[in-house]
């Protein structure tokens, strides 16, 4: 793949996708593995899948996250997750930012360069922090991320722009902790879920949060590219802490944000949002993943969910259901003469183009 020396740091390896189809299959189901390539059109309207679960990052494009959700709406076929409108949005960093300050949500002072040659807001204060404005998985941010001076800025802007092809996202740096919420759910996930007691009155569950400190990792203060493809044990690996250590009302509030950040965009069953406090302790909302990584003890939802004790059945098959529910594959407990939702048919293909995301 041409492009810098993180592109493609997001493809999932082949192991991750034998263990979602292990965990699907477990509950009855079949499944089949199909790329999200060129092909891919052919192969929908041959095998007309009854639901895809869908993982497909997309190869190009700035709202290539929606590409395949795009597809399978024209082929009416159900999927999982967020659909098309809310993955492009939250591919696109900048235009998450726009919504979430317009709704009122805490989030640093930003400002989006096309060029790199447009004047610097008057609200910005250095230092900063400079990422390219559609990337995952931590690509385009190392040390040299972080700006103390406008000469400085400028360099860095420029780079992102030539090297990723794409805007660049100019942020306020955050000094503070850095954690990851996931978010699981929505109001009526209750009714659907083979686990309703997880769900509270809002229909979210609150998982445990997770504190990255990197601090003491190979990128110090950041929590990029370098940093995520780190597994436990190797050297310069960040910290994960999970549960953190955090006291109220900053937990509470932390989890209510993420929620709040999620249905903002209008983000469906599941996602991971990341937040960092400021210099005075406020969090402030930094990117949402619509599609978080599902490697099991690696990627961040599934350490979330695993320090609250769910397997990694459970959190596929959760996803799964609940996003069959949205299609009405799946009876609603109050309609089911036992509360136990029916099965949804057997037929799941997985959808996937192989990216290894946290």
């Amino acid at each position: 793949m041409d492009g810098p020396a993180d592109a493609g740091a997001e493809f999932d390896r082949k192991e991750t996708i034998q263990e979602i189809q292990s965990a699907i299959e477990s509950d009855g189901h079949t499944t089949v593995f199909i790329p999200a390539d060129a092909n891919l059109p052919f192969a929908l309207a041959h095998i007309r899948p009854d639901i895809c679960f869908n993982l497909s990052e997309g190869i190009y494009g700035d709202a290539r996250e929606a590409q395949i959700p795009a597809l399978l709406e024209l082929f009416r076929i159900p999927y999982t997750a967020s659909r098309v409108l809310t993955n492009a949005i939250a591919l696109d960093k900048t235009m998450t930012k726009r919504i979430w300050r317009d709704k009122g949500l805490p989030t640093a002072a930003f400002q989006e360069f096309l060029r790199g040659d447009e004047p610097l807001a008057d609200d910005l204060e250095f230092p900063m922090f400079i990422k390219p404005a559609s990337e995952g998985t931590g690509m385009g941010m190392d040390a040299g991320s972080i700006v103390y001076d406008e000469k400085s800025l400028r360099t860095r802007i420029n780079w992102v722009i030539q090297n990723y092809h794409q805007p660049a996202l100019v942020e306020e740096y955050l000094p503070g902790r850095e954690f990851t919420v996931a978010v699981m759910g929505r109001e009526d996930a209750a009714r659907f879920s083979p686990r309703p007691s997880i769900y509270e009155a809002d229909g979210f569950h609150r998982f445990p949060l997770l504190e990255v400190d990197s601090s003491s990792s190979v990128t110090p203060g950041i929590y990029g590219h370098s940093a995520k493809t780190l597994h436990t044990g190797d050297a310069d690996v960040p910290q994960f802490i999970c549960p953190a250590s955090v006291k109220e009302p900053l937990a509470s509030s932390l989890q209510d944000l993420a929620i709040k950040a999620h249905k903002a965009i209008n983000a469906l069953d599941v996602s991971r949002v990341d937040i960092r406090l400021d210099k005075n302790g406020v969090p402030c909302l930094m990117e949402i993943n619509t599609l978080p990584g599902m490697t099991r003890g690696f990627s961040d939802l599934c350490v979330i969910a695993e320090a609250d004790h769910w397997n990694y059945r459970e959190i596929i098959l959760e996803i799964l259901y609940l996003g069959a529910s949205r299609y009405g594959m799946i009876m609603p407990r109050d309609k089911t003469a036992r509360g136990i939702p029916v099965q949804i048919p057997d037929f799941v293909p997985l959808m996937q183009n192989q990216r290894h995301s946290r």
